[in-house]
């Protein structure tokens, strides 16, 4: 009896609380890295940024001294500048044009390379999957220079293939067509991701669903229209969300292609403006007011697009 009291009385507590101390701290030591990475190549940049973006130069007297240049408070006239900027409207049409290209060709291309590989008796589908993706991995630089020399007319095996035909053979690196052959590069470069995130949400529908439907008499067209497709939606508005980013990033494509052609501008896109703006006219206050209202954009057109996907949802579910 004394042995089991004392037993019962004696302190535990040190080890086991100083145990569970620690299993409490260990999520946040796991996190820690993901956290300081955030805050120095994400947070930290932002926040300089939006103090850029509020401040500018003033010039005082006519001396190149060290004194002449100060920078002082500028509040919102730099967005102000930014926003009244035509080259910044028209930077946003010519992306306009490209995404509307870009997008639907891109997803509709993925959408069909998914469905393809998902259909029974399918041969090689390792290697198609691999060669359809392999594109991605290429850096878009790289992707752009290669494109560009298939383009020019002087070296492009298109264009000598056209002229033994004898067919036109038009400049794809001016006016209209020039959106098509920017747009071409992003669809060959992104087809091969998008199509890898909707072939494995099409893998993971049960099998019972596809024999169900067999069973009523559906075909392989009628099973992807009615049954594939609707179940894959999730990731279709996945890709598209991504998609619709990315281009409002564009940015390598028509910068890699401008010295192959006098059509692309430095402001082609508001990403070069600001390129432009900061870089080759050193002024990195309005470029970081522009980058600002790009950002701010972006972010509301992906919520927005956000909660409209959630809101037809919830009212499908109500329904």
């Amino acid at each position: 009896m004394t042995r089991s009291t004392s037993a019962k009385s004696a302190p535990r507590a040190p080890r086991a609380a100083g145990k569970g101390h620690g299993e409490r701290r260990a999520p946040y030591l796991f996190l820690l890295p993901a956290v300081a990475l955030f805050v120095l190549f994400f947070a930290l940049p932002v926040g300089y940024a939006l103090y850029l973006s509020l401040r500018t130069v003033e010039v005082q007297g006519l001396g190149l001294g060290s004194g002449a240049r100060r920078e002082v408070w500028a509040g919102l006239s730099n967005y102000a500048d930014a926003l009244a900027d035509p080259e910044l409207a028209a930077g946003a049409l010519r992306v306009l044009g490209y995404g509307l290209i870009v997008v639907p060709v891109m997803l509709g291309l993925a959408l069909l390379f998914a469905l393809l590989l998902d259909a029974d008796r399918v041969r090689g589908r390792s290697f198609a999957r691999l060669g359809i993706f392999l594109p991605y991995a290429v850096p878009g630089v790289i992707a752009a220079l290669l494109w560009g020399f298939l383009y020019l007319p002087d070296v492009s095996p298109f264009h000598f293939a056209l002229g033994e035909l004898g067919l036109p053979r038009p400049d794809l690196l001016d006016g209209g067509p020039l959106y098509g052959a920017l747009a071409n590069i992003a669809v060959w470069g992104g087809t091969g991701f998008n199509m890898i995130v909707i072939y494995t949400s099409l893998r993971a529908i049960p099998a019972e669903v596809h024999e169900a439907a067999r069973l009523d008499g559906c075909s392989q067209v009628q099973i992807a229209l009615r049954v594939k497709i609707p179940m894959v939606v999730p990731s279709l508005v996945l890709t598209f969300f991504f998609s619709v980013i990315a281009t409002l990033q564009v940015f390598s494509e028509p910068t890699t292609l401008k010295p192959l052609t006098n059509t692309i501008s430095t402001t082609w896109s508001p990403l070069m403006k600001v390129h432009r703006d900061a870089f080759a006219e050193g002024d990195v206050h309005t470029a970081a007011a522009t980058a600002v209202v790009l950002a701010v954009v972006t972010l509301v057109l992906s919520f927005g697009f956000l909660k409209a996907v959630g809101s037809r949802a919830r009212q499908g579910e109500s329904r």
